[in-house]
């Protein structure tokens, strides 16, 4: 039986059709768009109670609560979304979309083309971060919110937040970025160079062209799922996972089958994906993971905060060396050069990148404290 104890309870995935074409960053002009959303909470009279929480690169809308009551598990933040916890539904009126591009009720490669009456494949065009907040702002708008109260996420849904509040900086009153940054380091492009990789290299990959084949690139896509996931952990996460253990067996079986528990995990985790997600849609993200780097749009990070007039909280995980804290420092210079509002937290964690995903508990007395110390500053202006 599901507990239900300060939980959303049962949800469903809504969508919204924007019609008019969107001008991503390349210049092209694409639609129309389906969005996949879920709201949880009510939007004041205002609308400005409002808090939009983002997900990682592989997530989807479905962020708390269950779809059914034949659910194995709930939404993948429900340990932070509800009645009293982090992002507390009796005030807050949380929403959380699918990302452009993906394969969860999102328009994407797997999409049907209206003009092709097909799946578009590679003709889906290639979009940015840039462009994912644009098709978020035209659902918040749908929706009648007229600010932000915050902008949430982890890892990729931390880069949308920063967009966000680069993009529409008087929308948006607060930001909290976990587990993330303001551009990959060339290791992070080069582990997803080689996650696509794996998926063009699969012969089933027909050039995007397999949604009516009878073999999909499921290889090559297990394969990315598994170099991924390798860097969502740690040394530490693994040894204490898996160490050197074998898997079923107290011997070494000299040939190239499965030995140790960590080979297994992996494959495991690639096949389970595989299940869930579309190969084009992993090299479209991946890309404009890639992409993303507003210091270089804006020549320096500390100009592409200038307008911003948000209050920041800004976390990151000593283990994390995918988005080091290093990286989340950056962040925080460049807005304390500005004078801006910000406050940073770098969390012991032995999860690796995966902690924001992984630690509740910690995460959600430092985001319920900040949300408070927040609206206490809202409330005290609006008195003044």
């Amino acid at each position: 039986m599901l507990n239900l104890e300060n939980n959303v309870g049962f949800v469903s995935t809504k969508y919204y059709n924007i019609e008019d074409k969107i001008k991503f960053e390349s210049g092209v002009e694409f639609g129309p768009v389906t969005v996949a959303y879920e709201t949880y909470g009510k939007l004041n009279e205002k609308g400005d109670n409002a808090i939009l929480v983002i997900h990682a690169l592989t997530g989807d809308a479905h962020a708390a609560g269950y779809r059914t009551e034949n659910d194995k598990k709930p939404g993948w933040w429900d340990d932070l979304i509800g009645p009293s916890k982090a992002f507390d539904t009796d005030k807050y009126f949380v929403i959380c979309s699918n990302i452009l591009g993906g394969c969860s009720g999102t328009t994407g490669p797997s999409s049907i083309n209206p003009e092709t009456k097909k799946p578009y494949g590679i003709d889906f065009p290639v979009f940015t971060i840039e462009d994912t907040v644009k098709v978020i702002k035209k659902l918040l708008d749908y929706l009648n919110v007229k600010s932000l109260y915050s902008v949430a996420g982890g890892s990729m849904g931390g880069m949308q937040a920063i967009q966000f509040v680069i993009s529409y900086p008087e929308f948006v009153k607060s930001a909290i970025l976990i587990a993330t940054t303001s551009r990959l380091s060339p290791q992070a492009i080069a582990f997803n160079a080689v996650g696509r990789n794996s998926i063009i290299s699969d012969p089933a990959w027909n050039n995007g062209d397999y949604y009516d084949k009878p073999i999909k690139p499921d290889r090559g896509l297990s394969n990315a799922r598994m170099i991924g996931h390798i860097t969502y952990l740690c040394e530490e996460a693994m040894y204490n996972k898996f160490g050197r253990r074998l898997q079923n067996k107290n011997h070494y079986d000299f040939n190239f089958d499965i030995d140790f528990q960590v080979e297994s995990y992996l494959q495991h985790q690639g096949q389970i994906f595989v299940d869930r997600f579309d190969a084009n849609s992993y090299l479209y993200i991946t890309k404009a993971v890639d992409y993303f780097d507003p210091a270089d749009k804006y020549g320096s990070l500390t100009n592409a905060f200038k307008d911003t007039v948000a209050k920041f909280l800004i976390i990151s995980f000593d283990s994390d060396w995918l988005f080091p804290s290093s990286q989340s420092k950056e962040i925080v210079s460049s807005l304390m050069n500005l004078g801006k509002d910000v406050s940073y937290c770098e969390i012991k964690s032995p999860c690796g990148h995966d902690a924001f995903l992984l630690e509740y508990e910690v995460q959600s007395k430092i985001i319920k404290s900040f949300l408070n110390e927040h609206i206490n500053e809202v409330e005290n202006e609006q008195s003044l």
